[in-house]
């Protein structure tokens, strides 16, 4: 009998016997893994831009009774840091990585085309959840997940990068980085994008997500009482916009009238109070770097006090409903009977954010554009009714007074290496655990990294990392457990060192001594930018060093660069323009695209390079007029939309929160070919003409272009789902959808405009040959 070496014996490898039948044979079951009998369900919960003084065990005055029960029977890490970005954060999170090696030097929103800005995790990299999942855990996760890059984020990718590609049995939630908490742009269950038209009026994001992670530990119990699980519950909040439920608002009226200094100083009192800090420790003055420096709050008007101050209401109420949220989890774990036995994790991504401006604004996409060249008469925030704000009808952040509050007591903000940036709260609790004696509940101040979560997970839960897995050796992890020191107050650090950068932000820790630079983009990166501190007796990074010892500047800088060469970290952003270089292959993004009735919503990324900093025309072709939206893309925060109402044909156009609706005549009864134009003008500009059978109907004022972020929704044909582009349209019509025949909706992008990135390098390229 001849052997094929590419058909496998279905047989080999079966530990029982096999005869001509039953009687003859004798059957065997595999062995599935198990846990131990003992072992802890795992509940992670990873907030998004929230400070060190938050909550409650850190400082803060917002209730937050879940999450103080938490911390007082549990660990509460003082000197816990983490990565100052949100996709590398989670990236070392789950995988106990540098970010840097897992591929994650940026937010999962760049692709310039170096191995550290892949964005992308390697086979040879498991996932906390695989390793879980592996040893028999249940896993789910929850809400944001930030970790596959926006251009691979349609239904029309491979889904490498998804969560359920990563060891997770169920997800739901964003696969962005942000979203509007009442209207979110595009939810995913599983593998699979959802088709919502609209979202009743009192939905919310924060407390649907929740409401899933409790569906998912229900359901498991009612099919398996033994099987533990592991949850990643990761929210959307407290990342801009900032939009939080009436009732919740309500609760912090007037708390903050007093202002950003008066609330700094007292959460620093707190946290003094509560050990937090080591005696003599400094509360630094207001940030004052240039752009983002901090005005006194008594210098403000009474006007800007009073708009600032409601803009921090909302952000308290955020926070808010985190822990009434998390009390919905803890309470089913307790009516379960497995509180008990359940480890959970609270932490932040990053710190506090900046980008609110000194100002803040209640136009999010407007303010948060990095185009290098905003023209003078740009306008990041719009005029809003105050009772709106924190609404639907409002994309807001604070000013960036509040995120130096939130960062109480350190300086700066998310995306900066100084400790604003990387220091965050951090609760360990696990009820069992402290009863056996695995964790002594109390305050430790030595330092520990954020890649220390996973191995610190594993070992809590009995298992080891394992050096391969399904035949793929796996890298080494640079976590480290920190499991003594959770057992023992006074062991030492399990960290002793760590590098960290971002957009060239650098810093190197060593034994208490720390290494940091604020880099301006375009500066030289030499040993001039370094500052040093001793942060074991100047944790706020008050007195600089590096002066007085330049011995230790050099050491430390050195351990930079090699740790830099190491991890992945080069090439280091260097003003060129080059981190908004985009793979060559999503220009195949710009084709012309025609979309049929019945379409699913495009995704925000693939919709936004139809438009993008260029002209574009949208052909649109009814067989029979009817009532309704033809076409729209976008959002309360930018977009536009084409509509019949009354017989007529409307252009609305939604500019960052300011809506311009155009009349554009009589559509009569009948087929028609509808042409909207856009032309990319100089200084950011549209043009628009809107032609109806060859006519030229509307041609109206010059617009700024949505450029970012924006249009955040996707496009939609024949209705406007979701977040409406024009909420009056929407409070008369809701979603509107189309009650004619409409046979198709043309894009046919042009050509990039004249401040689209190739065009400015190509006439910076043609002027330096000039002078050749």
């Amino acid at each position: 009998m001849t052997t094929d070496p590419t058909r496998r014996d279905p047989y080999a490898g079966f530990p029982g016997r096999i005869g001509r039948t039953f009687a003859e044979s004798e059957p065997s079951w595999p062995q599935r893994p198990t846990p131990g009998e003992k072992a802890p369900n795992i509940v992670v919960v990873l907030v998004d831009d929230m400070g060190y003084s938050d909550i409650g065990p850190f400082g803060s005055e917002i209730a937050t009774p879940t999450l103080d029960a938490l911390a007082e029977d549990g660990v509460r890490l003082s000197n816990y840091h983490t990565m100052p970005l949100c996709s590398p954060a989670r990236a070392a999170l789950l995988t106990g990585l540098n970010p840097h090696r897992v591929g994650y030097s940026m937010v999962a929103n760049s692709d310039p085309g170096f191995p550290g800005y892949g964005m992308e995790i390697a086979d040879d990299i498991p996932t906390l959840a695989e390793l879980l999942h592996d040893s028999g855990y249940a896993t789910y996760t929850v809400g944001k997940w930030h970790l596959v890059r926006d251009s691979a984020s349609n239904a029309a990718d491979d889904r490498d990068n998804w969560p359920l590609n990563k060891g997770f049995d169920q997800y739901y939630g964003v696969l962005e980085g942000l979203t509007s908490l009442f209207h979110p742009h595009q939810l995913v269950r599983d593998n699979s994008p959802l088709d919502i038209d609209d979202f009743a009026d009192d939905y919310y994001y924060t407390d649907d997500i929740t409401d899933q992670a409790i569906s998912m530990v229900k359901s498991l119990r009612a099919h398996d009482p033994d099987k533990p699980f592991f949850l990643y519950l990761a929210h959307n909040a407290v990342h801009g916009p900032l939009q939080a439920k009436p009732e919740d608002i309500a609760r912090h009226r007037g708390r903050y009238d007093e202002g950003w200094d008066v609330l700094r100083e007292r959460r620093f009192a707190a946290q003094l109070a509560a050990g937090l800090l080591p005696p003599g420790t400094e509360l630094p003055d207001r940030n004052s770097e240039a752009g983002l420096d901090v005005p006194a709050w008594d210098s403000l008007t009474p006007e800007q006090q009073k708009l600032y101050a409601r803009y921090m209401e909302v952000y308290a109420a955020l926070v808010d409903n985190i822990d009434q949220n998390l009390a919905r989890l803890t309470d089913t774990l307790e009516a379960l009977g497995e509180l008990d036995n359940t480890i959970i994790v609270f932490t932040s991504d990053n710190g506090g954010t900046g980008e609110g401006g000194a100002e803040g604004t209640r136009s999010y996409f407007s303010r948060f554009v990095h185009h290098p060249a905003l023209p003078g008469d740009w306008t990041p925030d719009v005029d809003r009714d105050p009772e709106l704000i924190g609404g639907p009808r409002s994309l807001v952040h604070y000013p960036r007074g509040w995120g130096m509050a939130s960062n109480t007591p350190f300086r700066l903000y998310k995306g900066h290496t100084y400790a604003g940036g990387v220091r965050v709260p951090f609760v360990l609790s696990w009820p069992r655990g402290a009863r056996e004696g695995l964790l002594a509940p109390g305050v430790r101040s030595q330092y520990q990294y954020v890649t220390d979560i996973t191995p610190t997970l594993l070992r809590l839960a009995g298992l080891d990392r394992p050096a391969e897995r399904r035949g793929v050796t796996l890298q080494e992890p640079d976590g480290i457990s920190f499991t003594p020191v959770l057992a023992d107050p006074d062991h030492v650090s399990t960290h002793p060192e760590q590098y960290c950068e971002m957009t060239g932000n650098r810093s190197y820790y060593r034994g208490g001594h720390k290494l940091v630079t604020l880099h301006r983009p375009g500066a030289p990166y030499d040993d001039a930018e370094w500052a040093l501190y001793d942060i074991r007796t100047d944790p706020t990074e008050i007195h600089d060093l590096a002066a007085e010892r330049p011995d230790l500047v050099k050491e430390l800088s050195e351990a930079w660069e090699a740790a830099a060469w190491r991890n992945g970290v080069f090439p280091l952003p260097d003003g060129s323009g080059a981190l908004a270089r985009r793979n060559p292959a999503e220009q195949r993004l710009a084709r012309p695209l025609t979309l049929l009735p019945g379409t699913p919503e495009l995704e925000r990324y693939r919709s936004s390079r139809l438009i993008s900093l260029r002209s574009f025309e949208i052909t649109v072709v009814i067989d029979e007029t009817g009532e309704g939206v033809l076409v729209s893309h976008g959002d309360q925060g930018g977009g536009y939309s084409l509509y019949v109402e009354d017989g007529r044909l409307h252009l609305a156009y939604n500019e960052y929160g300011v809506l311009h609706e155009t009349d554009a005549g009589p559509l009569t009864p009948g087929a028609h070919v509808i042409v909207f134009a856009a032309t990319a003008e100089k200084g950011l500009r549209w043009s628009f003409t809107v032609s109806v059978d060859g006519e030229v109907r509307a041609t109206p004022p010059d617009v700024h272009q949505l450029i970012g972020m924006a249009p955040f929704q996707g496009i939609s044909i024949g209705i406007d789902r979701k977040s409406p582009v024009s909420w009056p349209l929407f409070e008369r019509h809701r979603t509107f959808r189309y009650a004619g025949v409409l046979r198709s909706v043309t894009y046919t992008p042009g050509e990039p405009g004249p401040d689209a990135p190739e065009t400015v390098a190509a006439a910076l390229k043609e002027a330096a040959a000039a002078f050749e």
